[in-house]
């Protein structure tokens, strides 16, 4: 059977990826200082105003507004902002569920975790080259001093598949926010040869793909001043461009004793060695935690029928070879770290630009 399936991305100038970046810019500021922070610092931003709220317990002294700025001009925003704070300590109960001699789970919630072999990093197709697009335009913006890119942008691939292999790439489109002195016909020349070119292998376009740039016509307004952001609405961005089911939870703002990110982050850990030892072409697996409590409350595990081996020996596999826990989780992805930031853009899964330990292969 052919079918057709679409993923997108977005660059760090997009106004939603700009609160994610300041999130977790906090988040890492204080793990620096104290790996023992407890952080859910979030932002909202439009225009020229950021508002930055949430809770927190550490021994780090932040400057939350300049954190937030030093954000604003490493993605490329020169304008001038104002920063309006609201942030109190975690909630005591919630500080004495999850603080406890091993660390439990700091919230309740589903997490999942997806792989697949279509690619090398065992990650869907058209999220893994929307992800390539989208750092690809930032990196042009910034490498390239004549460049007539700015900020803010979005990228989105349609893969053909056929009986669930892909087979080409039907349909690419790019929108980027851009100065004024440039026609569509030459924004759309410069984003073919310096983007697309360089980023979508050839054996997967052909005659019949289409390049679309810009559809809406000129975008020179872009970032907070052409929409307003919040930390936390790219979920389907971060993680499977809907190749896989959501929890519901973001990643971005949470230290790793929410398990709506360090329970993700393993989920993936484990549903990628599940496909690298070829016990099936794809899997996703969910789990599931209450807050207070340090193990899971169910495991599941889907292959869509590409299993090669008997799925009791699937689920053998990953109770031998892996610790749920929420302590082991930290400790074992070593999950205490300022790690965070260069993931709040471009996608948490198969970076093959980072080295993150979620994304390693296991011996078993």
């Amino acid at each position: 059977m052919k079918y057709f399936f679409t993923s997108e991305s977005i660059t760090e100038g997009h106004p939603d990826k700009i609160c994610d970046k300041i999130a977790d810019k906090i988040l890492d500021s204080a793990l620096t200082v104290d790996k023992n922070s407890k952080m859910a610092v979030e932002a909202t931003i439009k225009d020229d105003l950021i508002f930055i709220y949430g809770e927190a317990k550490t021994q780090a002294n932040l400057d939350y507004e300049e954190i937030a700025k030093e954000v604003l001009r490493e993605i490329g925003y020169s304008e001038e902002f104002k920063v309006i704070t609201k942030v109190s300590s975690q909630s005591i109960e919630i500080n004495q569920a999850v603080s406890k001699e091993k660390i439990c789970a700091g919230d309740q919630g589903i997490m999942f975790g997806y792989a697949t072999n279509e690619t090398a990093e065992l990650m869907p197709l058209p999220i893994f080259y929307a992800h390539k697009l989208a750092k690809r335009l930032t990196d042009v913006r910034k490498n390239d001093e004549k460049t007539p890119l700015k900020p803010d942008g979005k990228t989105q691939v349609t893969v053909e598949y056929e009986d669930d292999v892909p087979k080409r790439i039907d349909t690419i489109i790019i929108s980027s926010q851009h100065v004024k002195d440039i026609t569509q016909d030459a924004l759309k020349e410069y984003i073919i040869k310096n983007v697309i070119e360089k980023v979508i292998p050839q054996e997967l376009v052909d005659e019949n793909t289409k390049y679309l740039i810009n559809t809406s016509g000129s975008f020179t307004i872009g970032g907070p001043f052409g929409d307003s952001g919040t930390t936390g609405r790219k979920i389907v961005v971060d993680t499977y461009g809907g190749f896989s089911k959501v929890g519901g939870g973001c990643f971005s703002s949470k230290d790793p004793s929410k398990v709506d990110r360090s329970a993700a982050y393993y989920a993936r850990y484990v549903a990628k060695n599940v496909v690298a030892h070829h016990l099936c072409d794809r899997c996703e697996i969910q789990l599931s935690y209450a807050i207070g409590r340090e193990e899971p409350i169910s495991i599941y595990i889907d292959t869509f029928n590409t299993n090669k081996k008997d799925m009791k020996e699937i689920y053998k596999y990953v109770n031998d070879n892996f610790d749920f826990s929420v302590n082991n989780i930290i400790n074992e992805l070593d999950l205490l770290r300022p790690i965070y930031y260069p993931l709040a853009s471009y996608g948490h899964f198969g970076r093959d630009d980072l080295d993150l330990s979620w994304e390693r292969i296991k011996e078993s």
